[in-house]
């Protein structure tokens, strides 16, 4: 995950100047950043965790798409971003309110927008593969991976400094930049959703379920 920069702020799609009508926090609240009051901590977390982590897996279920046996995204937003920075607390025992701010805002580099979808891109690997041979088979996916939403065609934009020319990470961070009409596409009950990936290595195109439509949809509602 790419830490505070020009580029990430780019890939972001974070434009300080975005009109008013497209501010997020004015209408959506579960693609508003994290704030620090947001998290509890790791001494209160640890009370909380086993019924706070059931409840969260639970909401991203519709949110995981599978394409085929090597490919999967995990549509993310502020419910899954809470749970991985207070699970990363945990892990690294990170108590200092300052570290603690510094991971707020890394994570919120990965948030949804009033005009992007956020997503983590999972490449799936065999038990007994090489990595390196197998994610080069897959080496310029960023070029060809695709969301659609009715009639709208969103091309992922994958973050920065993941892949190279002969090299993939297993695990991407990928945008879909959402038009205010995609954005009514989705908020539109029946609406088809599909991704497509058409590199030469790997072909497939799938249909998300209505269930995984009005989740994402949710996320624009504040509802829920």
């Amino acid at each position: 995950m790419c830490h505070v920069s020009s580029r990430c702020l780019e890939w972001r799609g974070a434009e300080p100047s975005r009109p008013r009508s497209m501010m997020v926090s004015e209408v959506m609240s579960l693609v508003r950043p994290i704030t620090r009051a947001d998290i509890k901590g790791p001494a209160i977390y640890a009370g909380m965790r086993d019924d706070y982590r059931r409840h969260i897996i639970a909401l991203k279920k519709p949110r995981r798409i599978v394409i085929g046996d090597r490919v999967s995204l995990v549509f993310e937003n502020r419910h899954t971003l809470t749970l991985q920075i207070e699970e990363m607390l945990r892990a690294e025992s990170i108590t200092r309110d300052e570290q603690i701010r510094e991971e707020i805002e890394v994570y919120n580099q990965m948030m949804p927008t009033a005009d992007s979808l956020s997503a983590t891109l999972f490449i799936e690997l065999p038990a007994d593969a090489d990595p390196k041979v197998e994610l080069g088979k897959l080496v310029g996916l960023d070029e060809h991976v695709v969301l659609r939403i009715g009639p709208h065609v969103l091309r992922a934009a994958f973050e920065p400094g993941r892949s190279t020319e002969d090299k993939i990470s297993a695990v991407q961070y990928v945008r879909f930049p959402l038009s205010a009409e995609a954005r009514a596409a989705l908020m539109t009950p029946g609406t088809p959703i599909s991704v497509g990936i058409d590199h030469p290595g790997y072909t497939l195109d799938v249909t998300a379920t209505e269930e995984t439509r009005a989740s994402l949809a949710n996320d624009y509602t504040g509802v829920g």
